[in-house]
């Protein structure tokens, strides 16, 4: 099976795309490629000093929790629906000759549930991994610190020189606690668990009111008559003009006079 060459061109195009995105998002999420910003802190401050509840993994939403669930549950309500309302509308015996001849221009045939699903859920990758683009680079560039920063950072008051509590201490090595707890202490700001939640639920209902969940002109329905005022191939009976009916009632006379 042969696609039509701007087709083609299109595909790799966002076959690209969605290659850089992924791309990307992996190199802010697990690599040190891009550097988080250091934010200060005051000596003693009480807003930093909450305890720590653990590492990431143990706790209330788990990262593979969070993933699996916003990745998960839109792609089985998309099927689901697309599948049902294939289902349902699926009654007129020429669709697949429609379809065929609408779609891919007699080229190729695609079965419309299956191209239907895979550019709901491809514009939903596409724009998930760009959410997750979006609050790892608002999380490096703003450092926002934790709760509990102090307690993961574990500073050396006495060697900052914190014999004042308004001291202000801005460099990155006055941390002495574990680097990878101190890392996801200064990553909390935007949220990324809120982000991917938000962004999940929004498609799924944005979805809706765009009209892509509705089946309209894809299965079961005929195609437009045109109406007959705007076939150029029907015309209205002409009206004659009285310089028109003048010329022709002389014409008669005339050629009554001839013979």
């Amino acid at each position: 099976m042969f696609l039509p060459q701007p087709l083609t061109t299109m595909l790799y195009f966002q076959l690209v795309i969605m290659a850089g995105t992924v791309m990307l998002a992996y190199y802010f999420e697990y690599t040190d490629t891009f550097n988080v910003h250091v934010q200060g802190f005051f000596c003693y401050e009480t807003a930093y000093t909450k305890p720590y509840l653990g590492p990431e993994d143990t706790s209330a939403i788990p990262p593979a929790l969070l993933y699996a669930v916003v990745t998960g549950v839109p792609t089985l309500v998309i099927t689901v629906t697309e599948t049902v309302l294939f289902l349902i509308k699926y009654t007129s015996k020429d669709l697949d000759s429609r379809e065929k001849t609408i779609v891919n221009g007699d080229c190729c045939y695609l079965n419309p549930l299956v191209r239907r699903n895979f550019r709901f859920l491809g514009v939903y990758m596409f724009g998930l991994f760009t959410t997750d683009i979006f609050v790892n680079a608002g999380q490096v560039v703003t450092g926002n610190l934790a709760p509990h920063f102090l307690t993961v950072c574990k500073p050396n008051y006495t060697a900052l020189g914190c014999q004042q509590a308004l001291r202000y201490i801005s460099h990155q090595e006055a941390c002495t606690g574990n680097e990878d707890d101190i890392l996801r202490a200064r990553k909390t700001f935007p949220s990324k668990e809120a982000a991917l939640s938000v962004y999940a639920a929004v498609y799924l209902a944005v979805v809706c009111v765009v009209h892509n969940f509705k089946g309209k002109q894809l299965l079961n329905e005929d195609p437009p008559q045109d109406h007959p005022s705007n076939n150029p191939m029907v015309s209205s009976p002409r009206m004659e003009s009285p310089l028109e009916k003048y010329i022709t009632s002389q014409n008669h006379i005339a050629f009554a006079e001839i013979t």
